[in-house]
């Protein structure tokens, strides 16, 4: 019985492995598509399909799936076009979400999204509601091993970012969204783990938040985060790393 009961485990396990590696396959197709839309579908001269590419090559996402995402962003498949929009609302303990999404049917996306928000004691919000304690920056994350921080800062300050902070392992360099084209290429050849637009709290608008009420805002994002059409949820709370861990997306 117990083998069974383990193999049980085993298999629930690699149940929720293989539904997160499709929900980032997802995200990532959904990315490539956009930018495909936006600038053409050759990454030579699109940053934006590049990076989109580089982060699906990282996760290991297969070529036939990068391709058919191209070809559905240049609209040769025939199907529907993606829009982008972004929702904001209130989460439990006194949280705040910035949620992007990419739907091909908005009315149903934010049937869904108010419904997370509903049944979590929060309510999903109006333009701005929540914006106002946000900075839209771009961010692009590099491994310390590939540079040192005095010359990293030479660089970007040159190519227009604002910023670079300690990450633990990382660099995190800040930008303007009307730099952050320029500073991601220009970080390129380094490797960037990461690039893209973020919605950071400012720090007055911070919340730190443990224990229990640390779970419940946790519970909160992962199941906004597990909806198909969501492609990025961002918050003005700082968790513990191991409820993140536990609960968390």
């Amino acid at each position: 019985m117990s083998g069974h009961s383990k193999w049980s485990t085993i298999k629930r396990k690699k149940g929720a492995l293989d539904a997160k590696r499709g929900k980032i396959f997802t995200k990532i197709a959904r990315d490539i598509q956009v930018a495909a839309r936006m600038g053409g579908g050759d990454p030579a001269g699109n940053p934006a399909l590049r990076l989109a590419l580089n982060a699906a090559k990282a996760a290991n996402m297969p070529k036939d799936n990068q391709d058919r995402a191209i070809k559905k962003g240049l609209g040769e498949l025939g199907d529907a076009a993606l829009d982008e929009v972004v929702y904001e609302g209130r989460g439990p303990q006194g949280s705040s979400f910035m949620v992007e999404v990419m739907t091909d049917n908005r009315n149903r996306t934010v049937a869904e999204i108010r419904s997370v928000f509903t049944k979590g004691g929060g309510e999903l919000g109006s333009d701005g509601s929540a914006a106002w304690m946000f900075d839209r920056l771009g961010v692009v994350t590099i491994v310390k091993e590939r540079i040192d921080e005095d010359a990293l800062t030479e660089r970007v300050l040159e190519l227009g970012a604002e910023d670079v902070r300690d990450g633990g392992e990382e660099w995190v360099v800040l930008c303007e969204p009307t730099s952050f084209a320029a500073v991601s290429t220009g970080l390129e050849d380094l490797e960037p783990s990461s690039a893209q637009l973020q919605y950071l709290p400012k720090p007055e608008s911070t919340l730190t938040l443990s224990g229990d009420a640390a779970v419940s805002v946790a519970k909160f994002w992962s199941k906004l985060d597990e909806l198909d059409d969501v492609q990025n949820v961002f918050t003005n709370v700082e968790l513990p790393d191991e409820v993140m861990e536990e609960h968390g997306p």
